[in-house]
């Protein structure tokens, strides 16, 4: 580098024909031009519009050497001998070779959808997709997360649709042991039907209990289920009483009854069946697959590319047996 720089130099020097086959002239020499007349034969071609390459106009280097090089040129050419330093460095004060560490940025193409900075939790970026995601039992801490999320949609903008994931036992473990009151439910189904916005419901597991009167509750039309999805209505169950007197059993299974009567009033509304069908089935645990959800009315939509045409396609079994020619144990 110190090579090029001292030819870059001398062809920048004022020259004539009659010493052009002499070598470069050196500022040390005997015979040279005074130092202000070297100045101004350097400013001058310097000047001049000479072609360069491309470079770095913030490279901090760069810049401290060119302006050496305009200023101050002898400090290019008058270089120590077997230095330590490495070349063109002692020109600076406190020589570094980089102000700041490396900043290696991602390529947008790589990924053009990451976030720039990162979600605080999963749930927070469901949210923001206007996503409530319920995938546990119906405890206070799931319900006051639930009922917070869909007054905040509702603030944010009470046009835009909510999307309800669906994937709970209820207020019951999947084993059938009570985990929350009844009420649990029924709050987030009062936040509901405030609610200004519409409703997507989807039950992405199992809507057991509770959970399956608010998949019912959404707006009609918006309510879906995968095709394997489980639905199930039942009674409340009584929690347990543990060493409570007698009287207060009896006052806890009259409420008990009461929110029944209340669930059946509720599943009737929604999925368009008599109180007296939704009483019957719910004498025991009634499961649904998602075609026998959609036949109740508790959805209205089969979430799965084809399903709902290769569903329809399907020939009922007792339709299927009459076209074979195969007859039932009655029929014979």
């Amino acid at each position: 580098m110190a090579s090029c720089l001292q030819a870059s130099m001398n062809s920048l020097l004022p020259r004539s024909s009659s010493f052009s086959s002499h070598p470069p002239l050196s500022l040390n020499s005997p015979g040279r031009t005074n130092l202000k007349t070297f100045r101004y034969a350097f400013r001058a071609r310097a000047s001049a519009k000479i072609p360069m390459p491309p470079i770095n106009p913030k490279d901090p280097f760069l810049s401290t050497l060119a302006s050496v090089a305009a200023n101050s040129p002898e400090k290019l050419f008058n270089r120590p001998v077997n230095s330590d330093v490495p070349p063109y460095l002692d020109i600076f004060d406190s020589p570094q070779l980089m102000s700041s560490p490396a900043q290696v940025e991602r390529s947008v193409a790589y990924n053009e959808h990451r976030p720039r900075t990162p979600p605080p939790d999963l749930p927070s970026m469901l949210l923001d997709g206007r996503i409530v995601y319920i995938g546990m039992p119906l405890v206070p801490a799931v319900t006051e997360l639930v009922v917070a999320e869909l007054m905040y949609l509702q603030w944010l903008d009470p046009k835009e649709p909510i999307y309800i994931y669906i994937n709970s036992t209820g207020t019951t473990r999947d084993d059938g042991e009570t985990v929350g009151m009844e009420s649990e439910g029924f709050a987030i189904y009062d936040s509901l039907m405030q609610l200004k916005n519409e409703v997507h419901t989807v039950c992405v597991g199992a809507a057991i209990g509770q959970a399956c009167l608010l998949l019912s509750a959404g707006t009609k039309g918006k309510r879906f289920m995968m095709p394997h999805a489980k639905a199930m209505i039942q009674q409340p169950r009584v929690p347990s009483s543990g060493l409570m007197p007698a009287s207060d059993v009896l006052i806890r299974a009259k409420e008990v009854i009461t929110n029944r009567d209340i669930l059946v009033e509720l599943l009737s509304k929604h999925t368009g069946n008599s109180v007296e069908t939704v009483a019957n089935v719910m004498r025991r645990p009634y499961y649904m697959d998602a075609p026998k959800a959609q036949e109740f009315g508790v959805i209205d939509k089969i979430l799965w590319r084809g399903q709902e045409k290769i569903i329809a396609d399907v020939v009922p079994s007792d339709e299927f047996d009459k076209n074979a020619g195969i007859r039932s144990v009655e029929q014979v």
